[in-house]
């Protein structure tokens, strides 16, 4: 069986299992994906997009929350009382519509005594134990807070900005990393091909000058000199091979897969270009960054964080309507209501209120100066990168011509080793800097694509639709 049927009757098998029962995040088989299949995984699965995404949770509960205290509170109680304090007992009979004459004392009242002025009634004084049932249903308005609803709502909304902000640089640097882990598994895997060159060009010389030893055409010495030159491209072809085994483990670790999940990479990608000029970079950096964004609205937040703390400076205006029923048994028989109003104003508070004004203040200058900061080095990033982007390409272009001199070269010091006027020496430094040129080239490639990618970080435009 092919390997192309092999894997068509496998994913037919997994298609038909699948409703059998729901797989663990990364317990199915990758098999080989493209880049933009890698970086769908990993923005599904990475663990701090799903950090990210709760951040953003968050604060749209915050949101819903600063929204709610507009409106009206509205609260239910019930509380039992059972008391024999004369001023409490006194007042739950009045809050039940039950007191009396008698509750006054009226049974001792007797007008020909000359001390009656000094008489303690009984009834009044001892009432007794008396039981209360009150029911209740409250209302609260706020009218008037100074501001501090407005800049909780305000501050809130900046917050779910800087989280969604903060969200896409997150996933941004995500897809960067997968470039990064995607592309250096085929330059891994270049560099194995560019070993495996060596080695068999090593074979080859080691072949030859084993024949020309045996006639006698050149010394023993040379055969050594080449044998070593061979066992150095062996090294080469392993550490070439753990490279591309290393990419494709950060690759796994990314993508939230196993180690042992069969995983393979799909087609070779490379940045597409930037035509723009650099101070237009720098600008479009400056407006559509998202780690600069989320600082602008951390700094706003900051700033509605300074009149929320403002607002105890200011009057503080409400409005109460209550519902009462008093009862000596669970029930509803004495109903009252209360409406009022509320103005409340802090006159002195020994400097408290301006203290938190001062300290909110001081976090929006810090937040202000770390936005500053953050807008100079996204503007040295996209210079740095496009200056990189722009010297890997050269060298790409360089190395690409290189090549071609280096296998004119390695091809000329052969034939004169082979006749004689050339030395191992020659021939060996031919062949290595043939090796290496064909290296340079794979470097330059991924190099390219890195650096490109790069200044599409810093600009916030790193989109896997572009590949």
């Amino acid at each position: 069986m092919s390997l192309l049927n092999s894997r068509k009757l496998a994913w037919q098998l997994l298609i038909l299992l699948a409703p059998l029962g729901t797989a663990q995040p990364g317990s199915a088989i990758a098999g080989t994906l493209s880049f933009a299949q890698c970086v769908d995984m990993a923005l599904h699965q990475n663990p701090d997009l799903i950090a990210s995404r709760a951040q953003i949770e968050q604060a749209e509960a915050a949101l819903r929350q600063a929204r709610g205290s507009r409106l009206p509170k509205l609260t239910a109680s019930l509380t039992a009382t059972r008391t024999n304090d004369a001023l409490n007992a006194f007042g739950i009979k009045l809050s039940q519509r039950q007191a009396s004459f008698n509750d006054f004392g009226f049974s001792q009242f007797d007008p020909a005594n000359p001390n009656l002025l000094n008489v303690k009634p009984d009834t009044l004084n001892y009432p007794g134990n008396v039981n209360n049932f009150n029911t209740r249903l409250e209302a609260q308005l706020p009218i008037y807070t100074g501001g501090m609803i407005t800049g909780n709502i305000e501050q809130a909304k900046a917050l779910i900005r800087a989280a969604q902000s903060g969200d896409i640089a997150a996933r941004q640097k995500l897809i960067y990393q997968v470039l990064q882990a995607y592309q250096g598994v085929h330059s891994a895997r270049a560099m194995v091909q560019v070993a495996k060159q060596a080695e068999i060009a090593a074979n080859s010389q080691v072949k030859t000058i084993t024949s020309l030893v045996k006639g006698g055409v050149v010394v023993k010495s040379d055969l050594l000199s080449a044998q070593v030159r061979q066992q150095d491209t062996r090294i080469q072809l392993l550490q070439a091979q753990n490279a591309e085994a290393s990419a494709l483990d950060q690759l796994h670790l990314l993508l939230g897969l196993p180690l042992n999940t069969p995983l393979d990479v799909g087609a070779a990608v490379m940045t597409p270009a930037s035509t723009v000029s650099a101070d237009d970079l720098q600008l479009q950096a400056l407006s559509s960054n998202p780690g600069v964004q989320a600082q602008r609205s951390q700094v706003e937040a900051a700033q509605a964080n300074v009149k929320v703390s403002k607002a105890n400076l200011y009057p503080q205006l409400g409005l109460l309507a209550r519902q009462d029923w008093n009862d000596s048994k669970l029930g509803f028989a004495a109903n009252s209501y209360t409406l009022a109003g509320t103005l409340s104003w802090t006159v002195f508070d020994g400097s408290v209120t301006q203290s938190a004004v001062d300290r909110a203040s001081a976090v929006r200058n810090e937040q202000a100066a770390r936005l500053q900061q953050t807008e100079n080095a996204v503007a040295a990033d996209v210079a740095r990168a496009r200056r990189q982007s722009a010297e890997a390409e050269f060298s790409l272009t360089a190395r690409e011509q290189a090549i071609e001199s280096a296998e004119q070269a390695t091809g000329l010091v052969e034939k004169r080793y082979a006749n004689g006027v050339a030395t191992i020496t020659e021939l060996l430094a031919a062949q290595t800097q043939l090796d290496k040129a064909r290296a340079d080239v794979v470097r330059a490639q991924y190099e390219l694509a890195i650096q490109r990618a790069s200044l599409l970080l810093a600009l916030g435009q790193l989109d896997p639709a572009q590949y």
